[in-house]
């Protein structure tokens, strides 16, 4: 009985990681997607989306450590 006691903090840590696994993914793949102007002559603020990149790749290796370290 113990056993499942124990089990479940790490049952929801490797929840919590795959929630910001896939949310971050999610974030990745539509940050990706503003690479490209929506119409011809628009400008993209290439410095904010590399800010916004970098912040999910940081993110996608937090929560594949969290995975790897439980």
């Amino acid at each position: 009985w113990s056993c499942a006691l124990a089990q479940k903090p790490a049952l929801e840590t490797v929840r919590s990681s795959l929630r910001l696994l896939n949310a971050s993914a999610y974030r990745l793949q539509s940050e990706c997607r503003k690479t490209v102007p929506p119409e011809p002559g628009a400008t993209v603020d290439y410095q904010l989306l590399t800010q916004q990149v970098i912040q999910c790749a940081y993110d996608i290796a937090k929560a594949a450590k969290q995975l790897v370290t439980i």
